[in-house]
């Protein structure tokens, strides 16, 4: 199993578990706002969450996060952060 293949079963399951939806129906291109009624708060709060829970930090600019606008889109950003940061 490949690291972003785990990151994204992690963000599924973390972001499943925020906005109450089944994890194996968030497909990449579902939207956080739109199709997960993901407001500014509550995803500040789930990403915070797989912070901890992959133990991986996103920049904290605010321009970074909106560029966050699908499930694909956060997959995405630990990945990269997670090929940048060394093996803990």
């Amino acid at each position: 199993m490949t690291v972003t293949r785990t990151i994204e079963e992690q963000v599924k399951a973390q972001l499943a578990a925020a906005f109450a939806t089944d994890a194996d129906a968030l497909a990449p291109e579902a939207s956080l706002r739109d199709d997960l009624g993901a407001d500014s708060l509550a995803l500040m709060e789930a990403l915070h969450g797989l912070e901890e829970r992959l133990g991986i930090l996103l920049p904290d600019a605010d321009s970074f996060l909106l560029d966050l606008a699908t499930v694909g889109d956060v997959v995405c950003a630990f990945a990269a952060r997670a090929a940048e940061e060394p093996a803990r």
